[in-house]
């Protein structure tokens, strides 16, 4: 089996019980937490002189899982690295707090002998994912003004690899 569809887990209004603590394991609700596939959250050069921020912001609520959100960075960063090296500074702006739950099902000839169907179904940690509200940005671009066009090109591909709706805000103005 697969990774269940973004459909399973996108509830937005439901409690998070993803409260994990290593100094306090007995007040954890997950006991062991799922790895990580974002590692990098900051790419490209850091300058000061940077006259242009485009932001790719969410127009709904929605959950983004975190192998969903590297997809998107890698797709955008590819192109960015490969165009402009030195002209941009690319900025991941959600962490993966919240811990998706799965109650795995056997499947298959005799399984029914060893399931429990719903009974005590809290789930077992599998996987983690992002929460982003409308209006907040999920990612940002720092850079100059004549790559705005290949900015864009960059932030739709990673659009693409996304569900949910988003849309590219320009804001100018100086870093700092």
């Amino acid at each position: 089996m697969g990774i269940r569809p973004a459909r399973a887990i996108r509830d937005i209004n439901k409690v998070a019980w993803t409260r994990y603590s290593r100094s306090k394991p007995r007040k954890s609700y997950i006991k062991a937490m799922p790895h990580q596939d974002l590692q990098q959250f900051r790419m490209g050069v850091r300058k000061e002189d940077y006259d242009l921020f485009l932001d790719l912001e969410a127009q709904g609520d929605v959950i983004l899982r975190d192998n969903t959100i590297e997809s998107a960075r890698q797709t955008a960063n590819k192109l960015l690295e490969k165009s402009i090296p030195t002209g941009y500074y690319f900025i991941v702006r959600v962490f993966p707090h919240h811990v998706i739950r799965e109650n795995k099902m056997i499947a298959g000839a005799g399984a029914d002998r060893l399931q429990k169907g719903m009974r005590q179904s809290f789930g077992r940690p599998t996987d983690k994912a992002a929460r982003v509200d409308a209006g907040k940005a999920l990612f940002t671009v720092h850079t100059y003004k004549q790559y705005e066009e290949l900015i864009k090109t960059a932030l739709n591909r990673a659009r693409r690899k996304l569900s949910g709706t988003f849309k590219i805000i320009k804001k100018d103005g100086k870093a700092g």
